[in-house]
């Protein structure tokens, strides 16, 4: 990716494109324009009983850009049925590099001084777009996805971007849509700003008021066209 910087992955995620790598080791990264497009909507997250309670309980302590290297290094670590992953040495320093001007954000679940779980994406005006997320402890990247939808809704955010849909986050209320609904949702969020770490937002606190919603359907495969970058 010789040459392609930070501010140019920025102005892909503008446009309603990002970047993945073949795999772990590989050198090649392709630009991902998926046909059809996962989000979460952000007053339908699925948060079952026994998921809120755990969120109320404080099982984990919840962080925000303290370990953000190492949450995207554990999103890139093999795993029991994840084997390999699309974010090689290339990508993740572009993330590092966002990370450091304020465009890339962590949430993290930490338990006795580790981290157990958390998640990472990338923010643009109202727009926040979810990377990758991981898991230690059951449950511990779900609660990360709580806190950042309560962190999203109260900061004034419009879009949440899973780019793809997994059953993992259908369980989560993850719903797909069209590339044109997609586009149009991205440039009324791109109008706007949304404040990532919003004014009075306490995670402990946050976490006391979640209660269990109702299921949001979605389901389907997304179609994808894909360009090679480098």
């Amino acid at each position: 990716m010789s040459g392609f910087g930070p501010l140019d992955l920025l102005n892909l995620y503008a446009t309603g494109v990002f970047p993945m790598a073949e795999a772990r080791d590989s050198d090649d990264v392709f630009i991902v324009d998926p046909e059809e497009r996962g989000v979460i909507p952000l007053d339908g997250l699925k948060i079952n009983k026994s998921l809120a309670k755990t969120v109320r309980a404080g099982v984990f302590e919840i962080r925000v850009n303290t370990a953000f290297s190492g949450v995207v290094s554990a999103c890139a670590a093999s795993a029991p049925g994840r084997e390999d992953t699309w974010i090689n040495p290339g990508i993740e320093y572009l993330y590092a590099e966002l990370h450091q001007l304020g465009r890339a954000h962590s949430v993290e679940c930490w338990q006795g001084g580790e981290l157990v779980g958390g998640l990472y994406g990338v923010h643009l005006g109202a727009a926040f777009f979810g990377e990758s997320m991981f898991s230690r402890k059951t449950d511990a990247s779900k609660v990360a996805l709580v806190h950042l939808v309560g962190r999203l809704n109260t900061g004034g955010f419009k879009l949440l971007d899973t780019q793809f849909i997994t059953p993992h986050l259908l369980s989560l209320g993850a719903v797909e849509i069209s590339r044109n609904n997609y586009q149009a949702r991205l440039r009324k969020a791109l109008e706007l700003v949304g404040e990532f770490e919003p004014f009075g937002f306490l995670d402990v606190d946050y976490s006391k008021s979640v209660r269990p919603s109702s299921a949001v359907s979605g389901a389907g495969r997304a179609k994808q066209s894909i360009t090679h970058i480098s």
